[in-house]
């Protein structure tokens, strides 16, 4: 069994920063597909932002150039630093683990909120 704890949402102003950190238990991190899913209030989950175990990333279109995946390995430990935040960036924030045996993996969610 996989667990997934993120941390490092809060509230911030437009412009500012926030780094989210999601850390996950088990041996087979390294292995694994991260992602970072939004969800807004009335809106579906979005994909935000994903790495895969080779390091390529992927972004959506409304982050790009502003948000950041990385990953250590080492720390089984995936993040997404945003940078530029907006207002439509608010929404609680999730962390998937997507395992080469296609079994799939959520955290419990962090809310970032982004006032103007």
């Amino acid at each position: 069994q996989v667990r997934l704890v993120e941390s490092g949402g809060g509230l911030v102003q437009a412009g500012g920063s926030l780094r989210l950190s999601c850390a996950a238990s088990g041996s087979i991190f390294s292995d694994s597909t991260m992602g970072w899913y939004r969800q807004a209030p009335g809106k579906q989950r979005e994909l935000v932002a994903a790495v895969r175990r080779d390091g390529s990333s992927n972004y959506a279109d409304s982050v790009k150039g502003r948000f950041t995946i990385s990953r250590d390995n080492a720390k089984n430990t995936v993040y997404l630093q945003m940078n530029t935040l907006k207002p439509e960036d608010t929404a609680v924030y999730y962390c998937k683990l997507d395992s080469k045996f296609w079994v799939t993996y959520w955290g419990q969610g962090t809310q970032v909120t982004v006032s103007s």
